[in-house]
């Protein structure tokens, strides 16, 4: 067998549906060996549109995704999806070509170290020197890119590798089972919740799962405790749930930040450092419980005095069953914090006023979409007003990242969405800038035939950084830009351009865009007029108050 074809073999064995990827020469053995397999190839019109498809697939899934790349630039444009799959604990391979290592074919054009280059951001990457290791060493990817904590991996094939004649062996899917909690590290959880006074539970990303959303949700509301959560961990527990105190989408100085200060005990289940910290733990402050299928990684600002460590799913079930409602627990503050929260978060929900704020943005999207529909978020100043905003009912129905929080990933990852999820309505925000760094993905989302609508936030500047330079009392300098016409753009590559002018057609375009075939792109203009008094002035005044 040619060990291309042993390579989509050992692949198909691990249930790979898709490879996402823009192949070059030293991929064609790989490309041809596909040709009759049950694989499918998405190509995509640049690498880092490939590698964000993938990092989604495996975040929907709990499953590698896979992308492929040919060497050299190919290869480095991975290495940013690379490093967005391994902080956002997405399981992702990456599978680039080389050049012959037997006998040199072209001298050191386009050749780099691209192994030694995705040590940093991957858990396992390897170059192939025998085309009969090939079942083994795809094998042991996948079982480190799904072992917790989930990441990227990297497999190298070179050229002449992937010609050799091998022998017809793949290997089994063995999954394995997580260790259960310590009983004695459940019994000392148990005894400081008891003991609390306001004890607060903190749901980060590692708790994005079915499984640990049930077992948080019956604890919740076998305890009564108060509930928020990280960015990435909205939705894990229904948004309308009466304990729910908000997202911390700041790390301080908001609403929710009030009711960690007065918190004496904040019980953290799946949240680790990776994510940008929910808020900063200090010396002789309040304790915290590390519940996670790791122990905590101490830094200064998180420093917690108690790991729960093993399957999270267990550990929250035994201390459902531990802990009991106490007399001693006092919520009145946080009843407080939650009706200032529910307040203020709809204060400009109405707001008809254009260029549009995106607080109301957040409304109308929230009042149009379905309870399981799906937005994505790329990286911008508007990822925050979502993520305090919009209310989750179900996990995985906000996608975005606050881990890399790179831009460019929200095109490519809602059209993953949509792929994986045909009868969803999806959604993908992007800030102008962000959209211009993987904008050619239309064409691929066009091509794929996918029904999905793109709104571009579009303020003619990198407008988080202009938030921050603002704040920071720096002038309004060196960040402004120009636009092409992002309609005639749109129409260009066979989607459907959109530019309202007012709310009301605002309103009747996302009407028409989400009940209606292909792909949308509406160009919105956005106020963030109110970011900086917002966020930066009013908060603080506040939650001075409370």
């Amino acid at each position: 067998m040619k060990a291309s074809d042993l390579f989509v073999k050992a692949l198909e064995k691990e249930g790979v549906e898709y490879i996402f990827g823009l192949p070059g020469e030293e991929n064609l053995d790989i490309l041809e060996s596909l040709t009759d397999s049950k694989i499918k190839l998405i190509l995509t019109r640049h690498e880092q549109g490939a590698g964000f498809m993938a990092a989604t697939y495996g975040r929907l899934t709990f499953k590698p995704g896979v992308c492929m790349s040919t060497l050299g630039p190919g290869a480095t444009n991975l290495f940013t999806p690379g490093a967005y799959a391994q902080l956002g604990a997405m399981p992702m391979l990456m599978i680039t070509g080389q050049k012959p290592i037997k006998k040199s074919k072209q001298a050191r054009f386009q050749i780099i170290d691209v192994v030694d280059m995705m040590r940093p951001i991957t858990k396992y990457t390897k170059q192939i020197v025998d085309g009969n290791v090939i079942a083994s060493n795809i094998r042991e990817a996948f079982r480190l890119a799904t072992e917790e904590r989930p990441g990227a991996v990297h497999l190298e094939l070179p050229e002449d590798i992937a010609q050799e004649e091998v022998d017809d062996h793949v290997f089994d899917v063995v999954s394995h089972l997580l260790p259960k909690p310590d009983d004695a590290a459940i019994l000392a959880a148990t005894e400081m919740i008891q003991k609390a006074k306001m004890p607060l539970l903190l749901i980060g990303a590692g708790a994005n799962r079915k499984v640990i959303c049930k077992a948080l949700a019956d604890f919740v509301d076998k305890t009564g405790i108060y509930f928020f959560t990280t960015q990435m961990g909205k939705g894990v527990i229904d948004e309308r749930h009466p304990q729910y105190l908000g997202t911390a989408a700041l790390s301080s100085n908001d609403f929710v930040h009030a009711a960690i200060d007065e918190s004496d005990l904040i019980i953290n289940v799946g949240h680790d450092v990776i994510e940008k910290p929910p808020f900063f733990m200090k010396q002789g402050g309040k304790k915290v419980i590390h519940v996670n299928f790791s122990a905590a990684e101490v830094d200064p600002v998180y420093f917690p005095q108690l790991n729960v460590v093993g399957d999270i799913t267990s550990s929250v079930e035994k201390l459902s069953e531990a802990v009991k409602p106490s007399k001693s627990w006092d919520f009145n503050f946080y009843k407080k914090v939650k009706s200032e929260v529910s307040q203020h978060l709809s204060k400009y929900f109405e707001d008809e006023r254009f260029p549009t704020l995106p607080q109301r943005l957040v409304n109308l999207l929230r009042n149009k979409l379905g309870e399981k529909d799906v937005i994505t978020l790329d990286n911008g100043v508007y990822k925050i007003w979502f993520a305090r905003n919009y209310t989750c009912y179900h996990p995985n129905t906000l996608l975005l990242d606050n881990a890399l929080a790179t831009m460019g990933a929200g095109l490519p990852s809602a059209m993953c969405v949509k792929l994986l999820n045909p009868d969803k309505k999806v959604v993908a925000i992007c800030g102008d800038g962000g959209f211009m760094m993987n904008s050619q993905e239309l064409e691929t989302a066009v091509r794929l035939g996918l029904n999905m609508v793109v709104i571009i936030l579009n303020d003619e500047s990198y407008g988080m950084i202009k938030w921050k330079q603002e704040d920071m009392g720096f002038k309004d300098f060196g960040l402004d830009f120009k636009n092409p016409d992002f309609v005639q753009y749109a129409n260009s590559y066979g989607a459907h351009g959109h530019r309202p002018e007012s709310d009301k057609e605002l309103q009747e375009i996302l009407d028409k865009a989400l009940d209606n075939p292909g792909v949308h792109v509406i160009d919105l203009k956005v106020d963030y007029s109110l970011n900086h008094p917002i966020l930066n002035v009013m908060l603080k005044e506040k939650i001075s108050k409370l």
